[in-house]
């Protein structure tokens, strides 16, 4: 059994490691590793975990299953999406495409995060609030472990139910957010002292120093990994002002 995830603030990754905890595994894997793909290869049983976006797959994600559609087939997939508060079929939105290239889904799981969109107001929590919203993941995610080693995996978001809430509820409506990846990235250049971090955490690539400042292109996947660990709060991406930099280690110690 192997689990592959994409996390941005680190919630997912998170949840990933929990479920894998509990329910055995012991290959852990982001894909972003050189040797995802060859270890996904070499398994039968799969857990795929990432983030979702109104009520979709990150760009970066629906990219990386289509471009490795030839290792997909017969693979039992269990899907686990984290989500700041609703998605309908967070984990049909990739059943789908498994699907179409030959794979087995054998459950799903929504798991509902602290919100890493921290420069909107829209769902911002108190540190404690967002402690008791882990805390009540992590009972769901044992709960889920223990039935995915019963032999009887939960099913969220895999019914037809589900994707029209999923479709209905927000995809329909904020499909462009998703569709490509975004310029949207603004880095306040009088802020910016050119520390590379953002540089360095990017999973696209898509930020670079440049005469000491860092500037951002044009393949952004809206992840806020570059938003939330910058020492200087100069970055913003949907947002125009930094009013919280979630990172799941914040909480990780408190559990």
């Amino acid at each position: 059994m192997t689990a592959i995830y994409f996390s941005g603030t680190g919630n997912t990754r998170f949840c990933t490691e929990k479920f894998s905890e509990q329910a055995g595994c012991t290959q852990i894997f982001s894909i972003e590793d050189s040797s995802a793909v060859s270890e996904i290869s070499e398994s039968k049983d799969i857990i795929f975990a990432y983030p979702i976006y109104y009520s979709n797959l990150p760009k970066i994600v629906r990219d990386f299953i289509v471009k490795n559609s030839n290792i997909w087939r017969e693979k039992n997939i269990f899907i686990i999406a984290t989500m700041g508060l609703f998605s309908g079929d967070g984990s049909g939105v990739s059943a789908r495409l498994f699907k179409k290239f030959g794979a087995n889904i054998v459950g799903g799981l929504h798991i509902k995060m602290p919100d890493c969109i921290g420069d909107v107001k829209a769902l911002k929590k108190s540190c404690e609030e967002n402690l008791q919203t882990i805390q009540a993941s992590v009972r769901k995610i044992n709960s889920a472990a223990e039935c995915y080693k019963n032999k009887k995996p939960t099913g969220e978001g895999l019914n037809f139910i589900s994707h029209m809430a999923g479709l209905f509820g927000q995809r329909l409506y904020f499909y462009s957010k998703t569709k490509n990846y975004t310029d949207s990235v603004k880095i306040r250049r009088d802020v910016c002292t050119g520390c590379g971090k953002c540089e360095k955490l990017c999973p696209m690539k898509n930020i670079r120093i440049s005469e000491g400042k860092a500037v951002s292109g044009n393949m952004c996947t809206l992840c806020y990994r570059c938003f939330s660990n910058c020492p200087q709060k100069a970055i913003t991406i949907l947002g125009s002002k930094v009013l919280v930099q979630h990172k799941i280690e914040n909480y990780e110690d408190k559990l």
